[in-house]
């Protein structure tokens, strides 16, 4: 995978620590980061990790270890798709609501 810098991008699995991104890094305790939660890429750092800012800080991670945000949305939107023809879009519902309305009443 690879990644640049601006990108959106989830953890692939729960962290055993981080190293915070500081002119002199820190091990830092995984809970500072959700597994759920979303990052931007803010740096590209040498053999291939990435500096990527979370709501509770900046943290270098290994690419092999994130996943792009667009692609986990194609995953769920492919999972969540009608298999058959006879699903109807919101607007489709919407203008069948009205039109089985009647208006007499």
């Amino acid at each position: 995978m690879s990644v640049s810098i601006g990108d959106q991008v989830r953890l692939v699995r729960p962290q055993t620590f981080l190293k915070t991104a500081d002119p002199m890094p820190m091990l830092r305790p995984p809970d500072l980061v959700a597994h759920n939660e979303i990052g931007r890429v803010m740096a590209l750092q040498p053999a291939e990790t990435a500096a990527v800012r979370f709501a509770r800080g900046t943290f270098l991670l290994s690419i092999e270890q994130l996943t792009l945000v667009s692609q986990d949305l194609n995953k769920v939107s492919d999972q969540d798709a009608p298999s058959d023809s006879a699903g109807l879009s919101d607007s489709d519902a919407l203008s069948e609501t009205h039109a089985s309305a009647d208006p007499s009443d």
